[in-house]
């Protein structure tokens, strides 16, 4: 028996050029989707997030959190945070992508959107800290949204709609050439959680290694 719903083909690209992004579908079954949006809702510590902008401190309505195997501190959005030690359920959320993927992750970042006004503009996860052209795995629950790419240079945009317990993978070159935003929706008045598990590189650990060598 499959996985993955027929028509969902995980090994596809969507986009067309300069990139690679998967779209698994729903990996979690139905109990297991609910089970960890009620965890993730209420056990995690979110935070409401903060990102400088053309030199100004803006305090978003969507709330952060930040877990990884490494508590030293990280750079995002210009704002040095520091990861919490895993919780179970986010180990456990990160073993399944992780042997479905073949990818290996040591953080994630968590989003928070409380409705569909709370949305994302149009960026890419391209921190110095960032290991190059790792894969990043996205993680969905609760409310379904649409999700964008749009090329850097051509303008082209791609969207889909991410399902609640869905995984999506987006690596290779797609941060140096691809957009993404997560656009508000006045339909939508349900929260949305969103995982994103990366591959940090401390520099410490840099250093380190360049000493080796």
């Amino acid at each position: 028996m499959s996985l993955f719903p027929e028509f969902i083909n995980p090994t596809k690209n969507i986009l067309p050029f300069d990139g690679c992004v998967l779209y698994y579908g729903k990996i979690f079954s139905t109990e297991e989707t609910l089970e960890f949006y009620s965890k993730l809702l209420n056990d995690i510590s979110w935070q409401h997030d903060e990102a400088l902008i053309f030199g100004k401190l803006i305090t978003t309505k969507r709330k952060v959190a930040w877990y990884g195997d490494d508590t030293s501190p990280y750079t995002y959005s210009k704002r040095t945070k520091v990861a919490k030690q895993w919780t179970p359920e986010l180990l456990e959320i990160k073993k399944n992508i992780e042997k479905i993927s073949q990818e290996s992750f040591n953080s994630c970042l968590l989003n928070l959107y409380h409705d569909g006004a709370e949305g994302m503009a149009w960026h890419s996860d391209a921190e110095r800290e960032m290991k190059k052209n790792a894969a990043i795995a996205s993680v969905s629950f609760g409310a379904e949204r649409k999700f964008s790419f749009k090329h850097k240079t051509s303008g082209e945009t791609v969207s889909l709609t991410l399902e609640s317990g869905s995984l999506l993978i987006m690596k290779d070159e797609t941060q140096q050439h691809w957009l993404h935003r997560l656009p508000p929706s006045k339909k939508i008045a349900t929260p949305r959680i969103n995982l994103t598990f990366r591959t940090y590189v401390s520099e410490s650990l840099t250093a380190k290694n360049q000493e080796i060598k």
